[in-house]
């Protein structure tokens, strides 16, 4: 299903398996029940620790990170939808309101161009 969403298939198991552990995971555990090299777990990790879904979480007695996700389904989904819209929406708009700014200084633009430009933004 992660690759639905345009996410890497090894960043969407990780995701599934801290989603259902009922406790914090350290990445060496992940890496063996999934049976993915260490080093992709530790990209994939990294990945979804920028998205803000998966925090690392310090247990007593180990010196390991353990790594735990969000539980609430509709967190997940708003904060997805945020980092959706800071990392494509909001630089798309930055580019289109750039190309409005230069049609409009150009004297020799095309107002119909502008003009659907401008419905964009």
């Amino acid at each position: 299903m992660g690759t639905r969403w345009g996410i890497n298939r090894t960043v969407a198991q990780v995701h599934a398996l801290l989603f259902l552990s009922p406790r914090p995971v350290p990445a060496d555990e992940i890496s063996a029940t999934l049976a993915v090299a260490r080093s992709n777990v530790s990209t994939s990790l990294r990945e979804l620790q920028g998205w803000r879904i998966v925090r690392v979480v310090h247990v007593l007695g180990d010196r390991r990170d353990h790594f735990e996700s969000i539980k609430d389904v509709w967190e997940i989904f708003r904060i997805v939808s945020e980092e959706r819209k800071r990392r494509e929406i909001d630089p798309t708009l930055n580019v289109l309101a750039e190309c409005v700014q230069e049609v409009k200084s150009d004297t020799r633009g095309d107002a119909y161009t502008r003009e659907r430009l401008e419905s964009m933004l």
